[in-house]
């Protein structure tokens, strides 16, 4: 799994949880899972991107726990959850249908949220009998559902077979990334975020980023080179949002006016100018709102009991 690291102090820095639990996947992955907030509120449930954990969603939480029921999990491998042979679009599926029957009543409804990775695992997810049950609506942040090497811009050159061919290579390295230093910070800041990043963002990014196993990296990274989603994107019935930054270089601008051309059910684009793949981050108020917007037109604001543990969760009660 992840080594623990990231920012201990300001906007970033993730809060405590209620509590946490494990989740248990189809093939007896274990899932690090937190529950943030009241019990009887809203559900909404984040999953976070390729290399990234919980603490991603620090700007998230911290807002929306005051009167929503915030459920993060880390995906396989990420965070605090251990690594497993099986990285597929069909474990990304089974994992979150893990982490709902784990921390959702039967029938209880939630807003899905997805960043990058997180985006696809719902995409993954679309037409599984528990994401039906349980999805009353979803965000997507920065995704795509399929081409994703050969339409990144992380090599500042003409598309074509040079640029994919460099830009698997680059994406698919196995080289560690070394600690946190003031080159590896501006290389982050150009391949994942805007030019108007703060340094303050670029530093939440980054440790969380770098505490990623090559491993894991790289396992995930072959996953994502080969990735074709565009059929889950059409079974994403429920009503949709999607927001994507203008800037960004993973996936740019181009896959969110797929999904939306796609999606059966979209209610909504943001195009975030000069902004790039770590919208969550850059523009924590506005991803914020858009979940609320969600929660108010598609949920029921009472929230419903909300289940402690389905059977194969182990509950830990956080500090």
């Amino acid at each position: 799994m992840s080594r623990l690291t990231h920012v201990v102090h300001g906007a970033y820095a993730p809060p405590a949880p209620a509590r946490e639990l494990t989740a248990v996947s189809a093939d007896g992955a274990r899932l690090h899972v937190e529950v943030h907030g009241p019990e009887d509120a809203p559900t909404v449930v984040l999953a976070h991107g390729w290399t990234c954990s919980t603490a991603f969603w620090a700007a998230q939480i911290r807002d929306l726990a005051a009167d929503h029921r915030i459920v993060a999990y880390d995906q396989r491998g990420h965070g605090r959850s251990p690594a497993s042979a099986a990285c597929s679009t069909e474990a990304l599926a089974d994992d979150l249908e893990a982490v709902l029957a784990a921390t959702l009543a039967p029938g209880q409804k939630a807003v899905l949220v997805g960043h990058s990775m997180g985006g696809m695992t719902l995409m993954a997810a679309s037409a599984r009998p528990r994401f039906r049950e349980h999805a009353a609506a979803a965000l997507l942040c920065s995704t795509g559902s399929s081409r994703l090497v050969a339409e990144a811009r992380v090599v500042p050159m003409r598309a074509g077979r040079l640029r994919t061919r460099l830009t698997r290579s680059v994406l698919g390295s196995r080289a560690p990334l070394g600690p946190v230093t003031p080159l590896a910070r501006r290389i982050l800041k150009y391949a994942t975020m805007g030019a108007g990043s703060s340094p303050a963002m670029v530093e939440a990014c980054a440790r969380i980023v770098h505490a990623c196993p090559r491993k894991v990296r790289h396992a995930w990274s072959a996953v994502l080179e080969a990735l074709d989603l565009d059929h889950g994107v059409r079974e994403l019935r429920v009503p949709t949002a999607v927001v994507a930054g203008t800037a960004d270089r993973l996936t740019p601008v181009v896959h969110a006016r797929a999904l939306v051309a796609a999606l059966p059910n979209c209610v909504g684009v943001t195009e975030l100018p000069g902004l790039g793949h770590m919208t969550p981050v850059e523009a924590p108020e506005l991803v914020t709102s858009r979940i609320r917007e969600l929660v108010s037109a598609y949920t029921d604001s009472a929230g419903g009991a909300a289940k402690s543990a389905a059977d194969g969760a182990e509950i830990k009660e956080g500090a």
